[in-house]
């Protein structure tokens, strides 16, 4: 289950929104094999003067359409993996809502199979963790 941050300077319309959401889930099933029903996102919205970026850090020119996009998912993806995400979800977001692949920043913060709990008070992808 990855939890997905997306952070985006205010404005943009509610079927923007949803269309960035559906670019990463969809990525996330093509390059992950995430299930359809598994989505959990949290949609971030900032003022100009609240999402501060270098528009030009690594050679890239950035505008204020930039999207950080923040994945918590399991360490057991190889690298191979985690770029075939990375090609899926600019791919999806430069078709629709129409972002320029330059304007997504997409960060993994993996971590392991005993920090999810999803309900319970238990660590759901331990076998026999029950209460």
């Amino acid at each position: 289950m990855p939890l997905v941050r997306i952070s985006l300077i205010k404005g943009k319309s509610s079927e923007h929104i949803r269309a960035l959401s559906d670019g990463v889930h969809r990525g996330l099933r093509d390059a992950y094999g995430v299930p359809a029903d598994d989505r959990f996102h949290l949609i971030h919205q900032h003022a100009p003067d609240e999402l501060i970026y270098d528009s030009e850090y690594l050679g890239l020119h950035r505008t204020d359409d930039v999207v950080i996009i923040n994945i918590v998912a399991g360490n057991w993806r190889d690298t191979a993996q985690k770029k075939a995400l990375y090609r899926a979800i600019t791919d999806n977001l430069v078709a629709d809502p129409g972002l320029r692949p330059e304007d997504v920043l997409i960060v993994l913060s993996p971590n392991a199979r005993d920090e999810w709990s999803f309900g319970n008070g238990l660590a759901s992808y331990v076998q026999n963790d029950v209460r």
